[in-house]
């Protein structure tokens, strides 16, 4: 039987599994959630090197955020954010970590592990978890209310179990049955009694967002020590996406104007506008009012104006932009994305 620890959520610097190896010589993967802000780097490169397998962890920066969290020199990375990346390309694997912004959960092999284990064989995705990503989810009450109830231990706080109507507006959102309640419009509940969520859900109005964890990613989470957060959750639930455009400049250029603005969520960001009809950008689905988030893979968080634009003109004729709309990014932000 699963037994609920309530101290999910302390975010220990050493987040790695038992270092015994095998009977041949093959150890466990270990996790890390690397945090920094948008001044830092995550303090290391990652190499593809000729003779040496896999996507090696190099140049760990002194004092830098993933030599403080305890990854090594020469450890082989196999997963991003949940995703096993070991089969493929090293570029990508490099846009993937560029595109986590702020916070990146990587799983990694020592190098001695990983040889041993390519060497006889091993599928190393069997050694990872399925699925180690929490979810949200935006739930829209209907007639008979959000289609989930709540059950709590007498005289506890923050430790909630939700039961799931079948077919129900929760049900149809993604939440899962039995799941845990870690989070509700972007604030932890672990501090809530049951009868301060009931208050908080009734004025929540018509909607409600929530982020959610199975038993088998909560305890993988707290067995790490690591903080489960919004950042890290599966989105794909939601109903608010953002859109990958590719362009392809045109005899008359892209057909877009960049300025910089301030957000309604706050702080400054690079919004598009004056979306020229019939040029490229408009036909990629380009809409005024959108804001950019990544440059050909790469996050802009943090950059001004004028180093967006660069990054937009360093390929002369193409450039791939990841964007949102106005709603879109209201919402992401309120729940602390």
């Amino acid at each position: 039987k699963f037994e609920f620890n309530p101290k999910v959520g302390i975010d220990n610097p050493a987040l790695t599994l038992t270092e015994d190896m095998d009977s041949e010589g093959v150890g466990e993967p270990r996790f890390y959630l690397l945090t920094k802000d948008h001044t830092e780097t995550f303090g290391f490169c990652l190499h593809e090197e000729l003779g040496c397998q896999g996507h090696v962890i190099r140049q760990l920066e002194l004092g830098g955020v993933a030599q403080r969290r305890g990854l090594q020199d020469g450890d082989r990375l196999l997963q991003v954010n949940g995703h096993f990346v070991d089969h493929m390309d090293h570029l990508k694997v490099v846009q993937k970590i560029k595109a986590s912004g702020n916070q990146v959960l990587l799983a990694v092999l020592d190098g001695d592990s990983y040889e041993a284990a390519k060497s006889l064989g091993r599928d190393l995705s069997q050694m990872l978890p399925d699925d180690i990503r929490p979810r949200l989810c935006h739930v829209t009450r209907d007639k008979s209310g959000f289609g989930f109830s709540v059950s709590c231990p007498e005289g506890t706080k923050g430790t909630f179990q939700l039961s799931v109507l079948q077919d129900g507006p929760a049900d149809r959102a993604g939440v899962p049955a039995g799941s845990w309640l870690l989070e509700l419009n972007g604030d932890s509940v672990k501090s809530y009694s049951h009868t301060q969520l009931t208050k908080k859900l009734k004025q929540s109005g018509n909607k409600v967002t929530l982020l959610v964890a199975s038993s088998a990613v909560e305890e993988f989470y707290r067995l790490q020590g690591l903080r489960v957060t919004a950042a890290l959750a599966d989105t794909s639930w939601l109903p608010f996406k953002v859109r990958e455009l590719h362009l392809v400049k045109g005899p008359a250029g892209y057909g877009f104007l960049l300025k910089e603005d301030d957000c309604s969520s706050g702080g400054v960001g690079q919004f598009l506008w004056d979306v020229d009809v019939g040029l490229p950008a408009e036909q990629a689905g380009m809409k005024e009012g959108d804001r950019v988030l990544a440059v050909n893979g790469e996050s802009i968080e943090g950059l001004d104006h004028e180093q967006t634009v660069h990054r937009i003109r360093a390929h002369e004729d193409q450039v791939t932009l990841l964007v949102i709309d106005p709603a879109g990014d209201e919402f992401y932000h309120s729940v602390g994305l």
